[in-house]
């Protein structure tokens, strides 16, 4: 293959626009490497310019590098451009407009770049003070009623990328159609370089964290606070406001994993910075093991996130499922809370168990697409939210997004309430099950390389559906146009196939459910479930390509 003139004058004029003079210097060297000839850097040419990154409803993420496809300052300006546009066109020009930041490469001069373009555009930007967890950020946008919200992070994506995440004037991150409005209008805006850039926004002091940690504190529901915690930040920005957050809460006896504790884009303990990858929370396990910890937690690196990790019954340390916790947690708000005519909500491929527990206590239940987007926007009294990724809302009043330190706060509330009863999380877990039946949930990934093959399988699925799955038979139903989802279903049978939003992957969300009789059949319902979801993998896993 050799440099095509139109590939080579793509690349010119991106770098004549280019208002960095080190994303400058490197598409240079790799354009001059590919009109030298090294297909190496031809191929990387090709696919830095392959662009722009994608703007979703999710916002955008993509790797740190120079060029339309990557994150750097350019395509920030430029996606920053086309935001304000958007907001002028809704007709909120001149309103506030909150940046925080995460610490991965490039978030502080990305964080500055977006607030420079919107300052210029005449909006009143408010910088957070340097790198903080997400929820923070959530918090500002309805604390000071913005019109908008922007947070300079990658979440738990690789060390080698970065991302892009906006909130509207609700506090939610963005749902369509406004993710296409504002890719239309960031497709329309000039090369960075003529993007108009102002300094004089301005920065908050410590006011806005103190403000949120300060209700965060206030959320455990109980008395009790004699309670060991082992903890671990993934070399994020949640370690100091966690600690902080308990502090406040009364949960003095936390224990931090030293080699995580500080920020560190390059993340070296972990291959990926995500608690619900293998190997991510060894480290934690270990801490909480030879602390003879009560809990164990882990936030992924914007601290949006919450996993717990419990001392199972034969003694060793296990991470509950994203399932385990929320069917927890939501139990716990509705069991404790005095709202009137409480919604309680999760996703299409979270646990049903929710909708038992919601029935048992009179309150409202509602499934949502996936995404926090949608479960925010449930409906009016919503008091708990979930997604089986990990993701918890426990303070909606406050923060209308997932929120690990906040999760974490009340799952040590929760956890000193049972340990003073003589009780553990596990027993909760086992109460729930006698009271509401076994749920047990699993997911099927399938990483492509030819991302042509994910919409190939749907459609396969889609013209020869199965009739029948792990012995049972089973019902189809297709999502479309509302989302690209099929649904299956028999009796205490349910899968969820559905194209990954951020990734290459195809995932299947596959769950059983059991009754139980009485405390003393729980066993044998864990086992029989067991059974049936070996059968529907077993059963699934050819026909996605696994």
């Amino acid at each position: 293959m050799k440099l095509t003139p139109e590939l080579r004058d793509r690349a010119f004029r991106w770098i004549a626009d280019d208002v960095d003079a080190d994303t400058r210097a490197e598409l240079q060297q790799v354009l001059a490497r590919a009109m030298g000839g090294e297909a190496d850097a031809l191929a990387d040419l090709e696919d830095r310019m392959a662009g722009p990154l994608e703007f979703g409803t999710a916002g955008m993420r993509g790797p740190v590098r120079a060029g339309p496809n990557g994150m750097n300052t350019a395509v920030v300006v430029r996606t920053t451009a086309g935001v304000a546009r958007w907001l002028v066109e809704d007709g909120r020009d001149g309103g506030t407009v909150v940046i925080g930041r995460d610490a991965r490469h490039g978030s502080g001069k990305f964080a500055t770049a977006a607030a420079e373009v919107l300052t210029a555009a005449g909006f009143d930007v408010r910088m957070l003070p340097g790198p903080l967890p997400t929820p923070v950020l959530a918090f500002a946008v309805k604390r000071f009623a913005a019109v908008a919200g922007i947070q300079i992070t990658a979440s738990h994506n690789p060390p080698a990328d970065n991302g892009y995440k906006l909130y509207d004037s609700t506090a939610v991150q963005i749902v369509p159609p406004s993710d296409a409005r504002i890719e239309a209008a960031i497709a329309a805006a000039p090369g960075a370089v003529s993007v108009p850039r102002e300094q004089g926004y301005r920065t908050f002091g410590d006011e806005v964290l103190n403000e949120y940690l300060g209700k965060v504190a206030a959320l455990p529901r109980g008395p009790e606070r004699e309670l060991r915690v082992a903890a671990t930040a993934l070399h994020g920005v949640g370690a100091g406001p966690l600690e902080a957050a308990l502090s406040r809460a009364g949960f003095t006896d936390v224990h931090f994993v030293a080699e995580q504790a500080e920020p560190d884009p390059d993340f070296p303990t972990v291959s990926f910075p995500n608690p619900e990858e293998p190997g991510a929370t060894d480290l934690l396990l270990e801490l909480a093991e030879a602390k003879d910890a009560d809990l164990a937690i882990a936030l992924d690196p914007d601290a949006d996130r919450c996993a717990l990790g419990v001392r199972d019954r034969d003694g060793s340390w296990r991470m509950l499922r994203g399932d385990e916790t929320g069917v927890l947690l939501g139990s716990h708000v509705l069991e404790t809370g005095s709202a009137p005519d409480p919604l309680v909500a999760t996703t299409i491929v979270s646990s049903s168990m929710l909708a038992e527990i919601a029935k048992a206590h009179g309150a409202r239940y509602r499934e949502t697409f996936t995404g926090f987007k949608w479960l925010a926007r449930a409906g009016d009294g919503l008091v708990f939210a979930y997604e089986e990724a990990l993701g918890l809302c426990v303070n909606p009043d406050f923060v209308r997004d997932k929120d690990g330190i906040a999760a974490a706060t009340l799952a040590c509330g929760l956890t000193a309430s049972l340990k003073a009863a003589g009780k553990s999380l596990v027993d909760s877990l086992d109460e729930l099950a006698v009271r509401h039946g076994v749920y047990l949930t699993d997911q099927i990934s399938v990483r492509v390389t030819d991302l042509s093959r994910i919409g190939a399988v749907m459609a396969e699925l889609r013209a020869a559906p199965p009739s029948s799955l792990a012995g049972l038979e089973v019902s189809t139903e297709d999502l479309l146009p509302e989302a690209d989802v099929l649904r299956l279903r028999g009796e205490g049978l349910r899968v969820i196939v559905r194209p990954s939003g951020t990734e290459p992957k195809l995932k299947a969300y596959l769950e059983i459910a059991e009754p139980v009789a009485d405390a003393d059949a729980l066993a044998d319902a864990r086992r029989r479930a067991a059974d049936r979801l070996a059968a529907l993998r077993s059963d699934l896993s050819p026909l996605l390509g696994a």
